[in-house]
């Protein structure tokens, strides 16, 4: 392979190519970045979803002691609450999906590498889009958080206080692990090739819609999981870690499908014994 690293305005230039051995290489190369971009970014999440649990966790601790003394721990949120709230699912969407989505990105910057320059470049657009769509799920679950707790359906940890609501939780994640739409969501999610094939296009503005599509199919597979941490604690880290395990067991180990549909009948029987017993 002959490099230039510079030309004569002094601009980085791609590589010249002469051999398919190079291209090989520096496949390898552009898919060590990416992949040491993506662990920095999902460590980084984690980094801040486990400092914001300390301090919620020290929050959660005041408010039940108040409570307990008699005194008012609800209070109405504001603005600023709906955008710390939005950036800590934010922050907790990216931290759980891109390890898993992580396989199928390494092979878009290697397509993009065999079609021609700039492949690192496609390759951060096919990620900004796949996160635009979760950023969109993470607003919406801010919403839906918020009109819980106005609803004083939350406890100060950010878990349900009512057996119904966890109860109706558990059973509709169940009963979506068992649906067609769930099925078709997970396929796209589970065959990273099938959906190169299917939805491959061209340019910056064709990787970001690509990766805006892959984004909208894995909130397909996975916002039912996302909603059980309602019930036992949005800021619960053992349970939000949990989560994100079985997101990988599910979309990248061999039998992941099958292990769907056996926690979709743990959760439907979890949430019918947890209504039963509220009855």
């Amino acid at each position: 392979m002959k490099a230039e690293s510079t030309n004569q305005r002094g601009t980085p230039v791609e590589p010249v190519i002469d051999t398919p051995f190079a291209l090989e290489r520096l496949i390898r190369r552009d898919r060590a970045v990416i992949a040491l971009g993506l662990a920095a970014i999902a460590l980084l999440a984690w980094a801040y979803l486990v400092r914001m649990a300390s301090g919620m966790h020290a929050a959660a601790m005041d408010a039940e002691i108040h409570a307990a003394m008699g005194m008012p721990g609800m209070r109405t949120w504001g603005a600023m609450d709906l955008v710390m709230l939005f950036l800590m699912w934010n922050v907790m969407m990216i931290g759980m999906m891109l390890p898993s989505a992580a396989p199928l990105m390494l092979m878009v910057v290697g397509t993009y590498r065999r079609r021609g320059p700039g492949a690192r470049g496609m390759t951060t657009a096919f990620v900004t889009g796949y996160l635009v769509a979760w950023t969109a799920f993470s607003a919406a679950a801010a919403l839906m958080q918020t009109a819980l707790h106005q609803a004083a359906l939350l406890s100060p940890g950010m878990a349900s206080r009512s057996p119904v609501l966890a109860g109706g939780i558990l059973l509709i994640a169940g009963t979506y692990q068992w649906l067609p739409l769930k099925n078709a969501c997970l396929t796209r999610c589970r065959s990273p090739l099938d959906f190169l094939s299917r939805e491959w296009k061209e340019g910056p503005a064709g990787a970001l819609s690509m990766g805006l599509r892959h984004g909208l199919f894995c909130v397909g597979c996975c916002w039912a999981l996302m909603a059980l941490l309602f019930v036992a604690g949005v800021m619960n880290l053992v349970w939000v870690a949990a989560i994100a395990g079985f997101v990988l067991v599910e979309k990248l180990m061999r039998h992941g499908a099958a292990a769907g549909r056996v926690a979709g009948i743990v959760f439907f029987v979890w949430g019918a014994y947890v209504l039963i017993r509220a009855a």
